[in-house]
C-alpha cells in the first residue's frame, strides 16, 4: 500500500463559518466543492471540512486536537484575542501552549516549543 497524500477531515455544522474561521488562523483555502467539502492548508497539514447534519456534533469533537507552531507567540495570542476567540494558556516542559476551539468545539492549539 502506498499513500500519496493525506488529510484530516473535520465534520462541521456550518461550512462557510468554519472556512472563515480557519482562514482567520492563517490557513489557505485550496479547493472547495460547493457546500459539500473544502480543503485548507497550512505548512505540512491539509484539513478537510465536511458539513454534517449530526444532532450533537460538539459532543463528538473531543477525539481530535490540531496543533500549529507559531514563530511569534505573543502576536499569535493577540490575534486570537482580537478575533474574539476564547483561549487558555498552559506552560509545561515541552513548551508554551495556547488552547482554543473551532466553532464546532474541535480542540486546537498553538505551541511555542522548547525544542
Amino acid at each position: 500500500m502506498q499513500i500519496t497524500a493525506a488529510n484530516l477531515t473535520i465534520n462541521v455544522s456550518d461550512l462557510e463559518k468554519s472556512i472563515i474561521f480557519y482562514q482567520s488562523l492563517g490557513l489557505k483555502l485550496e479547493k472547495r466543492w460547493g457546500n459539500h467539502y473544502a480543503q485548507l492548508t497550512a505548512p505540512g497539514l491539509v484539513i478537510g471540512l465536511h458539513p454534517t447534519k449530526a444532532v450533537n456534533i460538539k459532543a463528538s469533537a473531543g477525539n481530535v486536537s490540531i496543533g500549529f507552531i507559531s514563530d511569534d507567540f505573543e502576536t499569535t495570542k493577540s490575534e486570537l484575542t482580537a478575533l474574539s476567540i476564547d483561549i487558555s494558556e498552559r506552560k509545561e516542559e515541552g513548551g508554551n501552549f495556547i488552547h482554543f476551539n473551532d466553532p464546532d468545539g474541535t480542540a486546537l492549539y498553538f505551541i511555542q516549543p522548547k525544542w
